[in-house]
């Protein structure tokens, strides 16, 4: 259906193809929602495909299914991010779902009761819109690497030990990525892992059974951002099958938080001082929703202003958000949930108009 100004009128326009977008993208189908995904990518499953080679997930196949579909590995073995890319494709054929691609949303805006998604080439109107675009969007580097003596690149570039130089090598970074990556390396050449924080590390398997089994067995996926727990555990990362003394029996050595960097020399802020030639920064990601022009839906650090993904701009949700409602919000195996809420709130808007007076945050 077209509209009087040439764009492609809709019940609900999802941005984002990843894991979130095609979960909510399931249930919106099995509803006859009239709908379209829009993604930036050339291919289903591209943002895995352009991580690096060696990349698996933490979470084991019985954990990684998108409703309606398990995931096609055996239990208790973990997807590599070619694995994962192939099931993202697979989940759309199976279930024929409306994914258009190289469609780069460029705004998304309100007016007369619509939404209005534009992208390079479209234009898309919609009563309701889904945001998941997910929280990797744009790489984060410190500013502290002004620097041409020294090979640098974000772990987002990053793909096997043969894209570097030869030499020592530097990651900074605590997280998951970081530890991962001095690891990899670590098994041909020099490594220093730089640590700002310190986070806590939980073994893959304890007592023979996956890690996975044990937090879903007590609950923990349960916790909510509703609960004091919830909120406590949303500030900090957690290392899931790494650890520092693991770290330290590949070879790696660990630093503190890296502070400057002058030619060769890494100062870090302990006092010491080492000598390095290649850095990839593991600093994680910052969100980018710059091209949202809806007033009210983010704080003043530019982060969304959100319950459980549910805005109060009536008919705005978002989905794949960090900790947007459980630990398992951004996580491909666990964001189920949280599409089959936000399923049924747009499922209830579209079935009953005179509901939408007042905004669904207040009605969450």
């Amino acid at each position: 259906m077209t509209s009087e100004g040439g764009s492609t009128s809709l019940d609900v326009v999802v941005i984002g193809a990843s894991q979130s977008g095609l979960a909510i993208g399931h249930h919106l189908a099995r509803r006859g929602v009239r709908f379209v995904i829009l993604d930036a990518g050339s291919e289903v499953g591209e943002v895995w495909r352009s991580r690096w080679d060696s990349l698996k997930l933490f979470t084991p196949g019985q954990y990684s299914g998108l409703p309606g579909m398990a995931f096609p590995s055996a239990n208790d073995t973990y997807p590599s991010k070619d694995d994962v890319a192939s099931y993202l494709q697979s989940y759309v054929s199976a279930f024929d779902l409306p994914v258009k691609l190289n469609a780069k949303v460029t705004s998304l805006t309100e007016g007369e009761g619509k939404y209005l998604v534009r992208t390079a080439d479209e234009g898309f109107t919609a009563d309701q819109v889904v945001v998941a675009t997910g929280p990797f969007q744009v790489p984060f580097v410190p500013p502290i690497t002004r620097n041409d003596t020294v090979f640098q690149i974000h772990s987002a570039d990053y793909r096997n030990p043969s894209q570097l130089p030869d030499g020592e090598v530097l990651v900074v970074g605590g997280g998951n990525s970081g530890f991962q990556i001095a690891e990899e390396l670590a098994a041909t050449r020099k490594v220093t892992l730089a640590v700002g924080q310190r986070a806590p590390s939980l073994p893959q398997r304890l007592l023979g059974k996956d890690l996975f089994w044990w937090l879903s067995g007590v609950g923990f996926m349960k916790v909510s951002t509703d609960s004091r727990l919830g909120r406590k555990l949303a500030k900090r990362d957690v290392l899931i099958g790494s650890s520092p003394r693991r770290l330290r029996r590949s070879g790696v050595t660990l630093r503190k938080q890296l502070t400057n960097l002058v030619g060769r020399r890494a100062l870090f802020n302990d006092g010491s001082e080492q000598d390095i030639d290649v850095i990839i920064w593991a600093t994680g990601y910052r969100s980018d929703f710059s091209w949202i022009e809806i007033p009210g839906i983010k704080n003043a650090d530019g982060a969304i202003v959100h319950r459980r993904g549910v805005t109060a701009t009536s008919g705005l949700f978002f989905i794949g958000l960090p900790w947007q409602h459980t630990r398992g919000s951004a996580l491909i195996g666990f964001v189920k949930d949280d599409a089959a809420f936000i399923a049924a709130r747009i499922s209830s808007r579209l079935e009953d108009p005179a509901g939408r007076v007042g905004t669904d945050a207040e009605r969450t």
